[in-house]
């Protein structure tokens, strides 16, 4: 795995500086989240009022910051699609010390893209980096646009509906998103703490169901779909410590307008961090938060990437609470990420866990295996 040296050299110069091919080594989410310096950023300390639509704007005082949208979609004649855009924002310094160049920047974007076929067992991914600079990448708030050269999203007016849109050389994501339900605001008012230590947290919420209509192209053959996505705005300084691997993250839509979101954050010895926390929004947008120790999550069957790494792709989630059990389990094992920060980010399907028809649909993320 690089040291983290590499990653911020190749950062600082990402004009000259290609992301590694795949399979090569990569940079894991807890270099990126957890051990960078972060004297001088903003400090996520304690809830402040979150004021929409600015707060969907960048926060460039704080190191990282993501806009994370996943989706389940579907054409209408029933072919069935996952997909994946996020835009990273990551601060290098504090603030910029060169400013007598339209390309000098503290601001590094980067950008990943991903589209499950489910029918066609495939998963494609992209991913870009530019600088903060010379209208190359960047964000705005008023009107919201958030962009990547030409992977962007926008908003025509103040506020909904957004558009996503994605060109890549085999595949394209345009969709129309306007919210279902109500912003969900995580943990406590917003602020999610990873870890004991002061600022290891982040502010963050997120819209558990958003309408999605538009167009998907997958090498050329083009698919008119709709459906239901998710976004999650997390932003922050330092989050992971030492002694976390990384997370499984659940964001789960159920048949019947409820909705979970839960983290598990993961020791190095494998063990479930007391910090993992969770969201249940009901149908009304109505939400509760969920501590680590209310729900339990047991893998139950393992895909092995070409690199030996075992990501667990079938899982069982109990909620003594509800007296409810669950089977989720990805709708295809391989949908790794293999890009410069390596991850395994797909598409799943919700079952009773007695069996019988699908009962949800959401999206898994697992990082640190």
């Amino acid at each position: 795995m690089l040291r983290l040296l590499s990653l911020c050299l190749c950062l600082t110069l990402l004009v000259a500086c290609q992301p590694p091919e795949t399979g090569s080594a990569s940079i894991s989410f807890r270099q990126h989240l957890g051990d960078m310096p972060n004297t001088g950023f903003a400090q996520v300390s304690k809830p402040r009022p979150l004021s929409f639509p600015a707060d969907h704007g960048a926060h460039p005082t704080f190191k990282n910051e993501w806009w994370y949208f996943t989706g389940n979609l579907q054409s209408p004649e029933g072919k069935r699609f996952g997909y994946q855009i996020t835009f990273f924002r990551i601060a290098l310094t504090p603030e910029i010390q060169d400013r007598s160049s339209n390309w000098a920047s503290n601001q590094i974007w980067m950008a990943h893209a991903a589209i499950t076929d489910i029918e066609a067992k495939s998963h494609l991914n992209s991913e870009r980096f530019a600088r903060g600079a010379a209208g190359l990448a960047g964000a705005t708030q008023a009107p919201l646009q958030v962009w990547l050269d030409n992977w962007q999203l926008t908003t025509t007016g103040s506020d909904f509906p957004w558009y996503l849109k994605v060109e890549d050389p085999n595949f394209s994501i345009n969709l129309a998103l306007n919210p279902a339900k109500a912003i969900v605001l995580n943990g406590n008012q917003g602020v999610s703490q990873k870890s004991p230590i002061p600022g290891n947290a982040s502010h963050y919420y997120s819209i558990t169901r958003l309408h999605s209509t538009g167009q998907l192209s997958i090498r050329g053959q083009r698919f008119t779909v709709s459906g239901l996505s998710w976004l999650d705005r997390e932003w922050g300084s330092s989050m992971l410590d030492d002694e976390q691997s990384g997370w499984d993250w659940f964001a789960l839509q159920f048949d019947n307008g409820d909705d979970l979101m839960f983290y598990q954050l993961r020791y190095q010895d494998g063990r479930t961090h007391p910090n993992s926390l969770g969201t249940w929004v009901d149908s009304n947008s109505q939400y509760r938060t969920i501590t680590a120790n209310e729900l339990k999550l047991t893998a139950l069957d393992w895909w092995l990437a070409n690199d030996g790494t075992r990501y667990p792709v079938e899982w069982r989630l109990d909620d003594p609470s509800r007296d409810e059990s669950w089977l989720i389990k990805a709708v295809i094992p391989n949908q790794l990420m293999d890009l410069s920060v390596k991850y395994w980010e797909g598409a799943v399907d919700v079952y009773p866990i007695d069996g019988g028809t699908l009962v949800g649909r959401g999206y898994l993320e697992m990082t640190g295996y």
